[in-house]
């Protein structure tokens, strides 16, 4: 008999809660090894110049509304990494579990998480930031950090939010995924052309 295979990230966060979670969200989080999602998104992006270059800093992608998004997951027991294509715009984030916590580095910055399973969503609190992974934060910056994820009309859809004291907003980004079919199929076409039909259905 060929052994079970080996938990992912946010099944072993969430312990036996995970399999209460709506099936999208599920579906997304239960990926070992390739897979390749796309739908569309919007991303608001915060003026004030401190949170421009916060945002610059971390990476995180330029204001737009309504763009082609196209996410490849490469994951295994122990790291993920999910590869974003905002219309264009790149951005990367790496993840892993260790100590209880799911942790999600982006940019410079590494973002420690609990895991909720609440009103029939998925949120992620921040537990604790660290500057390349060495340097504590003060946790209260990060209050206003939020993520939930979800299952509307079959599909998967996700609401990222990012403010700190005296900067407001920095980020804000939404939308919605959903497999792509054949991943092997489209595996040479670039993230950002994969999906161009989704802007249509969505």
């Amino acid at each position: 008999m060929s052994a079970a295979p080996a938990a992912t990230l946010f099944q072993q966060a969430l312990g036996a809660a995970f399999y209460s979670l709506p099936e999208a969200v599920r579906r997304l989080h239960a990926v070992r090894g390739n897979a390749r999602y796309a739908g569309i998104a919007s991303v608001e992006r915060g003026r004030n110049p401190l949170a421009r270059l916060c945002a610059r800093i971390a990476g995180l992608p330029k204001a737009m509304r309504e763009v082609p998004l196209a996410i490849e997951f490469d994951a295994d027991a122990k790291r993920e990494t999910w590869r974003r294509d905002f219309g264009g715009v790149r951005m990367q984030t790496r993840l892993a579990f260790k100590g209880g916590l799911l942790r999600e580095r982006l940019g410079p910055l590494q973002f420690r998480y609990r895991l909720h399973p609440a009103r029939e969503a998925l949120w992620w609190q921040v537990a604790g930031v660290r500057a390349f992974g060495l340097l504590p934060l003060p946790s209260g910056w990060f209050e206003g950090v939020r993520c939930r994820e979800r299952e509307h009309a079959g599909r998967y859809e996700f609401l990222v939010e990012a403010r700190l004291p005296l900067i407001g907003l920095v980020v804000r980004y939404d939308g919605w995924l959903e497999p792509l079919a054949d991943a092997e199929a489209i595996r040479h076409v670039p993230l950002g052309r994969q999906f161009v039909g989704a802007e249509r259905r969505g």
